[in-house]
């Protein structure tokens, strides 16, 4: 039977266990990787971290999530208050979804019943959970519009310019892999990986995903929605207690659900390295926890970048969407097409495509070797800084007065005189 026969077979009382299981991988994942990354960047950056609440600082998360819901709401008489609440569920809902087409391994039996770990298998289950991944975008959108104040309103457009730019290079990628596992089912795409993981086949697909995957998760370097050195806190500045909780539960649970499409695409998904799909180490259990240590591996990186890499100015980010990752995913896409119409065709080895590809890449470089250097025009025009005001001239003379310090001292004048009328007619006054 093929996976979407035994999940269309499966019992009722399964398919609530699988959904009850998946609604839980978010939030315990959440509370692993708040206290994971505070314990990692402080190591990074030559600090503890916490190291108060239960050994070695591991239960501050839990006492954070107790304490969240306990503290005072405080909601601005400018918010729209309808969507002000619904903001936060809109952010939370459809990070949960996409978990719902993931495979985490392969058929097993649970309580005697055959299954596979994975909640549905659709035609488009890659769609589904691209869909998941971006339909956020609307929970952050509207917090920052309903907040009724600038800083969130800046924030929540700055959210959804990112993640139109970035979704695109990331659907560029996706089709790449979809060309080459020729389905958009997440099953069939890791069952195609068993002759070869597509992180190394399909190379600049994968550092397009991984680049695009920080910017749509609004994550650091790529946190210009919530950017605190300009926006205060970006487009939850208005929020409190556990409407705040319910923002940072989706930012990690979108970095789960876009490690876990990383994994599933690019990564044999739950497949173990260098072993065919008949091997005791892809049956079972066991792929479960290779998926996981790949994920682990990926959710590593997004710590890595927030301790090392400072926030991109919005002109670098749009700029590195718009104008490196679009051009080259859709110059990749059209090499991906012309070697699978090659291959198909069956009269080309892959050792002529790669003598060819090495050819083409030989004469691309060296045609930009022969572009000759952009000159330089020198003109009398007044240099200007980089905020776009012009450069004092260097004879500048500050003058040492200025008209309101004038007329300070005149007025300090007028007192001084007025005080020494008035005592010096106190004093005539006296004598009389």
């Amino acid at each position: 039977m093929t996976r979407a026969e035994l999940l269309a077979d499966d019992p009722l009382w399964l398919i609530l266990m699988k959904a009850v299981v998946l609604m839980l991988v978010g939030p315990i994942l959440t509370v692993v990787l708040i206290v994971g990354e505070r314990k990692i960047v402080g190591r990074m950056q030559n600090r503890p971290g916490p190291n108060r609440v239960g050994p070695f600082g591991m239960l501050q998360s839990i006492a954070d999530a107790i304490k969240l819901p306990f503290k005072e709401q405080v909601i601005p008489d400018t918010a729209d208050r309808k969507v002000y609440f619904l903001a936060p569920v809109i952010a939370v809902v459809p990070a949960l979804i996409g978990l719902a087409a993931i495979p985490f391994g392969p058929e097993v039996s649970i309580f005697g019943e055959r299954t596979v770990l994975q909640l549905v298998e659709l035609p488009v289950s890659v769609l589904l959970v691209l869909a998941g991944a971006s339909v956020g975008v609307y929970g952050i959108v509207l917090a920052g519009w309903a907040s009724g104040s600038p800083y969130p309103l800046l924030g929540g457009m700055r959210s959804a310019a990112q993640v139109i730019s970035y979704e695109i290079a990331m659907g560029l990628a996706i089709i790449g892999v979809a060309l080459y596992a020729q389905s958009l089912a997440t099953g069939d795409i890791v069952e195609a990986q068993a002759s070869g993981w597509y992180f190394y086949l399909l190379l600049p697909s994968f550092v397009i995903y991984l680049i695009s995957m920080v910017g749509e998760t609004n994550r650091a370097p790529f946190d210009l929605p919530e950017a605190e050195s300009e926006l205060v806190g970006g487009f939850h500045t208005e929020y409190s207690s556990m409407k705040f909780a319910m923002f940072f539960l989706a930012e990690y649970t979108n970095m789960v659900i876009v490690s876990a499409f990383a994994t599933t695409l690019f990564l044999g998904g739950w497949m173990f390295p260098f072993v065919g799909l008949d091997s005791p180490l892809n049956q079972g259990w066991w792929p479960v926890l290779w998926f996981f240590a790949k994920m682990a591996v990926l959710l590593f990186g997004f710590i890595w970048l927030r301790g090392t890499l400072p926030r991109f100015r919005y002109d670098q980010f749009m700029k590195l969407g718009w104008k490196v990752l679009v051009p080259a995913g859709l110059v990749w896409l059209v090499l991906i097409a012309l070697v699978r119409a090659i291959r198909n065709d069956g009269n080309v080895s892959t050792g002529q495509i790669l003598v060819i590809g090495g050819i083409a890449i030989v004469v691309v470089v060296l045609l930009t070797l022969l572009i000759p250097e952009k000159r330089v025009e020198d003109d009398d025009s007044v240099p200007i800084t980089g905020g776009g005001h012009p450069v004092p001239p260097l004879d500048l003379k500050v003058p040492e007065t200025t008209p309101r310090s004038k007329a300070l001292k005149a007025k300090a004048k007028s007192a001084k005189r007025t005080a020494a009328l008035a005592s010096t007619k106190e004093g005539s006054d006296g004598d009389l």
